[in-house]
């Protein structure tokens, strides 16, 4: 009887601390609302509908949208008509992609090369979203240079120092 109450009083404890502390974090998690904020603080315009966003900064749109049911997040802005970048260009992109766009990555949409940035919605912090912001507009600027999305580069893509060399299949029998 003792170790039935004992156990009882210990679950509802348990209970009771998890639902604060789940709770708490609740209240940390972004939301529209908090993006919303972050937008008008870091943005030149600022155009809601809802779960989307056209922002504008230094002259270059950015278009988000959110899905709170799904947990998503996407930023991006559009760079070129796909049509009008070249094989090797497009390959540059790709190695862009592990070496120099970092957060953001190049991606295509609807025919046209855009960067972008998509993230769990809940999961995001303000730094996140800022920085996000920064390396969207940063691999668009860079788009024909450097492509890159801040400072920081890993490896270059032309020395052996870039990707690690993927194992080749060995052909025969299976061991």
């Amino acid at each position: 009887m003792r170790t039935r109450v004992v156990f009882v009083l210990l679950t509802f404890f348990f209970s009771q601390l998890f639902s604060n502390i789940l709770a708490q974090e609740r209240a940390e998690w972004m939301n529209t609302e908090k993006m919303d904020t972050i937008f008008h603080t870091i943005m030149d315009q600022v155009e809601r509908d809802g779960h989307t966003w056209q922002l504008a900064k230094d002259d270059r749109l950015l278009l988000v949208i959110t899905d709170s049911t799904n947990n998503r997040m996407r930023l991006f802005t559009v760079i070129e008509n796909a049509s009008n970048v070249s094989q090797n260009e497009m390959r540059l992109l790709l190695e862009a992609n592990f070496h120099s766009a970092l957060d953001a990555k190049y991606s295509i949409y609807e025919n046209y090369v855009i960067s972008v940035f998509t993230h769990p919605l809940r999961e995001l912090t303000e730094h996140q979203l800022v920085d996000a912001c920064g390396q969207v507009l940063n691999l668009a600027i860079n788009f024909g240079t450097t492509y890159s999305s801040t400072g920081l580069i890993f490896g270059a893509p032309d020395t052996k120092e870039s990707a690690p060399a993927v194992p080749k299949k060995k052909k025969g029998k299976r061991s």
